[in-house]
C-alpha cells in the first residue's frame, strides 16, 4: 500500500465581534474576545505547521473564509460547511480521499508539532486517535482514512472513543 503524507487540518471562524468566544466576550467584550480569538488561531497555525505533514483551514463561514486575508495565503483552504461540528468534521474527513488525517480547532492554547506528530504515529497501528481533555470532550480527532467514513461510523467511532477515554484515560501528553 503507498505511504500518503499526513494532513492536519485546523478549524477556524472568521474571527468577528459577536460570531467567535461569545462566551468570553460576555465576560470581556465581544471585541476583546475576538481579537483574542484572530491571535491565538494565528499562533496555533503557526506552531503546527509542519514538513512531516500537510497543514489545511478549514473555514467558516465558508466564503468569507475562503476570500479572507487573515488567515496565512499559502496555506490551502477548504469550507467546513454550516451544519453542526460532527457533520462539520465528517464533511472535513470526507474532503480528503486518503490519510492519516486530523482535525484540530483553532483555540487549543496547549497543541504542539510533537502531540500532532505523536497523533500521526498512533493512526499508524490503529483506525483513530483522539487528544483527550480532562472535562472529557476532545482537542484532536484523527482517522487512518483509508476508505471512506461513513456518518454511522464516524457517530459510533467518535462516541466509542470518547467512552474508553473517559473510563480509561490515558495520557496523550496533557
Amino acid at each position: 500500500m503507498p505511504k500518503y503524507k499526513p494532513t492536519l487540518v485546523v478549524m477556524v471562524k472568521e474571527p468577528r465581534p459577536g460570531k467567535v468566544k461569545t462566551r468570553l466576550g460576555n465576560d470581556i467584550g465581544m471585541i476583546e474576545s475576538a481579537w483574542w480569538y484572530r491571535h491565538q488561531s494565528l499562533s496555533l497555525i503557526r506552531n503546527v505547521v509542519h514538513p512531516k505533514w500537510e497543514t489545511v483551514i478549514a473555514v467558516s463561514p465558508d466564503i468569507e473564509g475562503q476570500n479572507s486575508r487573515i488567515w496565512p495565503s499559502e496555506l490551502m483552504r477548504i469550507s467546513q460547511g454550516m451544519s453542526g461540528l460532527g457533520e462539520r468534521m465528517l464533511k472535513i474527513l470526507d474532503s480528503f480521499r486518503v490519510g492519516p488525517i486530523c482535525i484540530i480547532g483553532s483555540d487549543i492554547p496547549d497543541v504542539s508539532k510533537e502531540k500532532i506528530d505523536r497523533a500521526f504515529k498512533i493512526l499508524r497501528r490503529n483506525e483513530y486517535v483522539l487528544g483527550p481533555t480532562f472535562d472529557g470532550g476532545f482537542w484532536l480527532f484523527g482517522a487512518k482514512k483509508i476508505r471512506k467514513i461513513s456518518k454511522n461510523t464516524f457517530t459510533k467511532s467518535a462516541v466509542v472513543i470518547k467512552l474508553c477515554f473517559r473510563r480509561y484515560y490515558k495520557n496523550f501528553g496533557n
